[in-house]
């Protein structure tokens, strides 16, 4: 894939900083390759730390779920700084540039805000209007103050994007109703058992042998729906039992019985239908070990972690049906039409947002023209102040001198808020530009950026 680097902001005389976002999610990659890239809580300090090691890297922020990696940036310079995301990229997941790159994609300035905000809000995620991503912005926000990996600028970003996010939810419908991975995955399961039964539609899980390997959130949400399509009780399996009985004694209406991993075998024979949403690194399930036990029913795996829980030769083994997140797009299509007018309303709301956080970034732009006038102005008042004061006479008391000195002082700083204010106040770039211009006129000549402290002649 070709990378673009085409925005009006490169072109313009803006602060010397890029916004961009690199990254893959489901749209570009499929499982086998989002899965090498992924990059578990544990280890974001350490990979926030080597991005920020790069000169061309000024801040920076990792957004890592079951669909998508991206890596939020502000840059020297566009090109040498994906460039150096890439090698991080590359470096991370072992995979060589060649065969990494086409699944990469870079957004640069509006683009990579309007991206982020799209993600917030659900719109981009594989079920439209999925909640649980705003929860991982949330979470990548946090992490970035943790880490001291985010300035100014991605600061205010991140935390436009998850007001926007908030928005989404709370002034439309896009939101309401079973929309996540994790529904996905048990309406999946239904469509699976119907068509074993010669129907094209979601049927009860009633008759179905469950059992549920993690207890994090994604177990949770399927627990929950579990329950709602019919399900009498099931088996949770994790390594830790204690934390399996908390989750389950959320549900009291729905038997659960806990179990250890050490019972995962057992549970592979008497299971006809098992989700897997673990945090492991490397595959519990794999064609070696479903041979190897002595089964005799139809068994449905569904695996909804990245990286994958259930190796992709497990399909092999005798009377196994495997499937992964990628295999949730064939359900998702089946709802998607109906959603989608409410992410039309929903796109207004990004605009909004989106040209609200522009003026404040294009607002930055005059700060070194405020900086430069209040310097002019500045060596204008000591030059007319010492005149003064040496006309008065070495008589003045320092009380007097204090006096004089606090009044030109809030002279400058009365004439300077009129000025500050409309060039800093929300405004399209264009009249902000012309202001600037204004006030030079206005003003007269004062020090160009990077000229230090004017002479104020």
């Amino acid at each position: 894939m070709e990378l673009a680097y085409a925005s009006p902001f490169l072109s313009s005389p803006r602060l010397a900083m890029h916004l961009a976002v690199v990254g893959l999610s489901h749209r570009t990659a499929p499982v086998e390759i989002r899965e090498r890239l992924s990059i578990p809580e544990h280890s974001l300090e350490v990979s926030l730390k080597e991005l920020r090691s790069s000169d061309q890297v000024l801040e920076a922020s990792i957004l890592s779920t079951c669909n998508r990696l991206e890596i939020y940036s502000l840059l020297k310079q566009p090109q040498q700084g994906v460039e150096a995301i890439q090698d991080f990229l590359a470096s991370h997941s072992g995979l060589p540039g060649l065969e990494l790159k086409p699944h990469l994609f870079a957004l640069h300035h509006e683009e990579a805000i309007q991206h982020l905000l799209r993600v917030s809000s659900g719109l981009d995620s594989l079920v439209l209007g999925e909640g649980q991503i705003l929860s991982q912005v949330k979470k990548m926000y946090r992490l970035g103050q943790d880490h001291q990996s985010i300035g100014p600028i991605l600061n205010r970003l991140l935390n436009q994007a998850v007001s926007t996010g908030k928005r989404v939810r709370t002034e439309t419908n896009l939101g309401s109703g079973a929309v996540s991975i994790s529904s996905a995955a048990v309406e999946l399961a239904q469509l699976k058992v119907g068509q074993e039964q010669g129907l094209d539609e979601l049927v009860s899980l009633n008759s179905e042998q469950i059992a549920v390997v993690g207890a994090g959130r994604m177990a949770r949400l399927l627990i929950q729906h579990l329950q709602a399509k019919g399900a009498r009780e099931l088996v949770l399996v994790n390594r830790t039992v204690a934390k399996a009985e908390l989750l389950a004694a959320d549900f009291p209406e729905l038997p659960i019985n806990c179990v250890g991993l050490d019972q995962l075998n057992n549970k592979l024979i008497s299971s006809s239908l098992l989700f897997t949403s673990t945090g492991a690194d490397e595959p519990l399930i794999n064609c070696q070990r479903l041979n190897g036990l002595m089964r005799t029913q139809r068994l449905m795996l569904i695996d909804i972690g990245v990286p994958r829980n259930i190796s992709s030769d497990a399909s092999l083994s005798r009377n196994v049906q495997c499937f992964d997140v990628d295999d949730l797009q064939e359900v998702v299509d089946r709802n998607q039409a109906a959603r989608r007018e409410l992410a039309l309303q929903a796109e207004v709301l990004l605009e909004e947002d989106q040209r609200a956080f522009l003026e404040w970034w294009d607002g930055l732009e005059a700060v070194p023209t405020i900086n430069r006038l209040r310097r002019h102005l500045e060596d204008l008042r000591q030059q007319e102040l010492l005149k003064a004061l040496s006309r008065m006479g070495a008589d003045l008391s320092d009380r007097e001198r204090k006096v004089i000195e606090a009044l030109t002082k809030g002279i400058i700083n009365k004439v300077l808020h009129g000025p500050t204010t409309a060039l800093r106040a929300p405004q399209p770039r264009a009249a902000r530009l012309q202001a600037m211009e204004a006030l030079e006129k206005l003003f007269g000549p004062f020090a160009a950026p990077g000229d230090g402290e004017s002479s104020g002649n």
